[in-house]
């Protein structure tokens, strides 16, 4: 696979988030309305798609124990199917709760929802009070170390060096700005800000192409390869290819996040991947 541009994921690719962000979906559901899933159970809801906003995995997971207090008896493969059939995301959790109970009941849901808790919560967790106060420029509704801290960095120095003096490397990510930052300075990678990508920079999120189409033109690339460690990041790659002809894009996933082992790398096939690799830290081996 020969390519001149790499664009790297974060989450799951170059640091591991399984105690951090997924710990603070699973925390800030638990907090507001009593009752959770367990933090395995994420990854079917980023399968379905449209859910590279944790703040919306929140909102989602929310919606789906609220239902179930009201009698919904589905098992998480069945609602996540149901969200991929519906439109994936936030919005397609939401169809598929009317569809399951009603309207009169998916009002009272989305009643007692709290988006805005939700997201307070969740950062509060994440960031803990420190950061929280730097970053949301406000008091944290409770006092946590955060979720952040324990975020344990996957690429290496050596991959660093490998991909940078070969390459131009581009970040595409769906964390607020503000965080990437804290885990690009962690894993020792700049970036300059012409070449990524976060939350704050683009509306339509994974899968949608722009983005990288956009750091293709910038680096004029020929070949680019993405790195991700979800569905929805080899999809993207999979749509800029359809989007745009004059550049070829290879979707390359990882096993470092949610999707492991054979399951994961079958999953990734399904889904277009080019490759599978362990790690980010095996793709200047894969691209020589």
């Amino acid at each position: 696979m020969r390519v001149d541009t790499v664009v790297l994921d974060v989450d799951g690719v170059l640091v591991d988030v399984a105690d951090s962000y997924r710990r603070a979906v699973v925390e800030s559901v638990e907090r507001l309305y009593g009752d959770t899933l367990a933090r395995e159970d994420l990854q079917a809801f980023k399968d379905a798609g449209g859910f590279n906003n944790d703040w919306e995995l929140s909102d989602a997971v929310a919606l789906y124990v609220l239902a179930r207090e009201r009698g919904v008896d589905a098992d998480v493969e069945s609602i996540t199917d149901a969200i991929a059939a519906n439109g994936t995301g936030l919005a397609g959790a939401r169809a598929t709760i009317r569809d399951t109970l009603g309207d009169d009941a998916a009002d009272e849901i989305e009643a007692e929802w709290d988006p805005d808790a939700l997201r307070e919560t969740f950062q509060a967790l994440y960031l803990g009070a420190e950061l929280y106060r730097d970053i949301e420029g406000d008091e944290p509704p409770f006092e946590a170390p955060g979720f952040i801290h324990d975020e344990p960095v996957i690429l290496t120095e050596t991959t660093v060096g490998a991909l940078t003096d070969r390459y131009p490397v581009c970040v595409l990510t769906g964390r607020p700005a503000a965080e990437a930052d804290i885990a690009l300075d962690r894993v020792g990678l700049d970036v300059a800000e012409d070449r990524r990508f976060t939350m704050d920079d683009w509306e339509e999120g994974k899968p949608h192409p722009r983005a990288l189409v956009t750091l293709a033109e910038r680096t004029d690339a020929d070949a680019v390869a993405f790195v991700g460690d979800t569905l929805d990041d080899v999809r993207t790659a999979v749509n800029a290819d359809r989007e745009d002809g004059s550049t070829a894009y290879y979707g390359i996933g990882v096993l470092t996040g949610g999707l492991t082992g054979d399951d994961g790398r079958a999953k990734y096939a399904d889904a277009g991947a080019s490759a599978v690799v362990e790690s980010v830290n095996d793709l200047p081996d894969l691209l020589e």
